[in-house]
């Protein structure tokens, strides 16, 4: 029995006491601990934000080594070790829950154990054995959870907002081609969900183009401000243990590394108190989520149907949309993108809520804004590429029927004020009501205009554009 201990587990020791580790993992008594501490979710770390952490302790390792605060030797196998874990290996040994202690030093110190370990194996010692490199000492020279952990939680949200950005530019471009190529069909225009003025398809799909325009420059622009990096600020932003150049030399090869526009921090204490950046972005996610919701909701509507709804466009079949009724088919896809949408809100409120429970010196509660911004982060770019692919470049226009529909409204009577004005055209509007009369045919037997005026008045680009005093005598 003790043989068999002794083979399977090795004994690690922390000021706290003695704990048996398996002696086949690359984590050590510090991850062991967050492991028994925190089955809360089962969820890990997302992968890209581990290698962003894995990112900055390799830029550490070669600063330190080239200001000969760290042995050569040592540095190099660290250096070695992270390159084997951004390479693929090791990720089944970041297994610290996402709900962890306070601003993420279990995770934190699960990246250095792992690194430590690896490290160890290549200079031939035996994994615990950290008299030959060490998680806290050689891994984590000059560092800090406290600006290691926010440093990674910008490099990442930097990383999936470019993605995300490509997407959304992708789905403004199929919009704008939808737009121009449904330009010539009118349809009834709709307020209130009521009939209104007759509006183009094309001039709708136009509208849609832009608010996700919009939004993307919002969050191109908000996220300027994850750029600005407290690395250096060690514990509490003094930077105590630390070389007056490790900030910039750090920062300059992550930006190698990284190819984004890193830069220090004019205020290193500001950095590390505030997650301001992070609500911002955030925020931006919640105005595009705001949009997207209203642009899905209106292309179910549009195409709700087919017989019993407004059918004024079709959608793209992806699946079968029932257990039960043949042939049925749901607008899948805008209805993916609403439970996306609200997930993105309700992570919103979380982060808010996080990001103002800072106090003093330190947010501890970056472990959950960095989880629930990514996870919007991720499944928004995801969800994008699908809405962009498998709805909207699909989708096509009845267009008899929104003719139909355009003609039937009561809303054309709109065009007619300038001729016939208000009052009398709300007479018009009450006949077609009580009787079922187009409005047209209405105009027609009261001759309130000539034939060659109403045709002009209700051709397609006169009821959709502005005239002005142009109007037909």
């Amino acid at each position: 029995m003790n043989k068999s201990v002794i083979h399977l587990f090795r004994t690690e020791r922390d000021y706290l006491g003695e704990l048996q580790i398996p002696v086949d993992v690359y984590y050590g008594i510090q991850t062991a601990r967050a492991i028994e501490n925190f089955p809360v979710s089962g969820q890990t770390p997302q992968p890209v934000f581990t290698s962003a952490l894995v990112q900055i302790k390799k830029a550490a390792a070669m600063v330190n080594v080239e200001l000969g605060c760290l042995e050569s030797k040592i540095g190099n196998m660290i250096i070695l070790a992270c390159d084997r874990i951004l390479n693929g290996e090791f990720h089944d040994q970041f297994l610290v829950d996402v709900y962890q202690a306070g601003a993420g030093t279990s995770h934190h110190m699960n990246v250095n154990e792992v690194i430590a370990n690896i490290a160890i194996e290549m200079l031939g010692g035996e994994k615990g054995d950290y008299s030959v490199v060490h998680p806290n000492d050689h891994v984590n020279y000059g560092q800090s959870t406290n600006d290691v952990y926010p440093t990674a939680m910008r490099i990442t949200a930097l990383q999936l907002t470019k993605k995300l950005v490509k997407n959304l530019y992708i789905v403004t471009e199929t919009f704008n081609q939808k737009a121009k190529s449904f330009d010539s069909v009118v349809k009834a225009g709709r307020t209130h969900l009521q009939d209104a003025v007759p509006i183009r398809v094309g001039q709708e799909f136009s509208g849609y183009a832009e608010s996700i325009f919009k939004a993307t420059k919002g969050i191109e622009r908000v996220s300027e401000g994850l750029k600005e990096l407290g690395i250096g600020g060690s514990a509490v932003g003094t930077g105590i243990n630390t070389h007056p150049e490790f900030t910039s030399r750090v920062i300059e090869k992550l930006r190698k590394m990284t190819n984004l526009d890193l830069r220090a921090s004019k205020n290193r204490f500001e950095a590390m108190q505030s997650n301001a950046p992070f609500i911002e972005v955030s925020g931006a996610l919640r105005t595009l989520a705001g949009e997207l919701i209203r642009i899905s909701n209106d292309l179910r509507l549009m195409c709700s149907g087919p017989n019993t709804g407004l059918a004024e466009i079709n959608l793209p079949a992806v699946q079968p949309g029932s257990s039960i009724m043949p042939g049925k088919v749901n607008p899948a896809i805008p209805e993916m993108m609403n439970m996306v949408c609200f997930s993105i809100i309700g992570n919103d409120m979380s982060i808010t809520m996080a990001v103002q429970a800072g106090q003093f010196e330190l947010n501890v509660m970056m472990p959950l804004i960095q989880y629930k911004l990514l996870d919007s982060l991720h499944i928004i770019t995801n969800a994008a590429k699908v809405f962009n692919d498998k709805c909207i470049s699909g989708i096509t226009v009845n267009a008899d029927k929104c003719w139909d529909y355009a003609t039937k409204s009561i809303g054309i009577v709109t065009v007619l004020n300038p001729i016939i004005g208000y009052s009398k055209a709300a007479e018009v509007v009450k006949e077609s009501m009580r009787t079922g009369e187009s409005i047209k045919d209405i105009i027609l037997r009261e001759k309130l205009i000539s034939d060659d005026q109403l045709n002009q008045v209700l051709s397609p680009v006169f009821m959709t554009e502005p005239h002005g005093k142009d109007i037909p005598a």
